[in-house]
């Protein structure tokens, strides 16, 4: 009885290992299961006024399907113009701001945007490669939100303006938050446009 046991208790032990090992490719003590948000890293990435917390993600943890990031903008931050070959979906938690989106993604360039007032509590989503922006238009309050991305991790195409050709928008991969780890990433899939 204690023999099996003990074989159930390394077993246990062993799966708990190789599913850490295979959680954390970029990490160097292993990620918990549970983390408290306040305590995970958050960076700029040189873009002052923005900070970005990876909450769930493909290289981070090993998120294969979906990924999470906690997103604030200090008033009359924004996002580049920009788009991405994944659907995203959006969760304002505090502040206020406006979604640009593209009115002709599908023409030759995103052309003049829609704009969508967003606030605390309201939700959007952002389909597959429509150009979009968002900006906390709020004078005082920072603008936080919650997103959840498909198809991880990310590339963006990002724009100069909402008349510049498709064709002409700048890949970035990987993208700032997931420069770090990729290198030991690995991918066969292919999701270009």
């Amino acid at each position: 009885m204690r023999e099996a046991m003990v074989i159930s208790y390394i077993l246990t032990t062993l799966c708990v290992l190789s599913v850490t090992v295979h959680a954390s490719r970029c990490s160097i003590n292993g990620i918990p299961l549970v983390r408290n948000i306040t305590e995970l890293p958050q960076d700029n990435y040189g873009r002052p006024g923005f900070l970005h917390t990876t909450l769930a993600g493909s290289l981070l943890h090993g998120m294969k399907e979906i990924e999470v990031w906690l997103q604030t903008f200090a008033p009359g931050t924004q996002t580049p113009i920009h788009r991405h070959s994944c659907e995203e979906v959006f969760v304002v938690l505090k502040g206020s701001g406006t979604l640009y989106i593209a009115s002709n993604t599908h023409t030759k360039f995103p052309g003049k945007p829609l704009e969508f007032p967003i606030f605390t509590n309201s939700t959007f989503h952002v389909p597959v490669n429509d150009a979009h922006q968002i900006l906390n238009t709020g004078e005082h309050e920072d603008l936080q939100v919650l997103v959840i991305i498909s198809r991880p991790p990310v590339k963006v195409f990002m724009y100069a303006d909402w008349y510049m050709p498709h064709t002409a928008a700048q890949l970035k991969f990987p993208y700032y938050w997931d420069e770090k780890c990729y290198e030991n990433y690995e991918t066969s899939e292919n999701d270009e446009l």
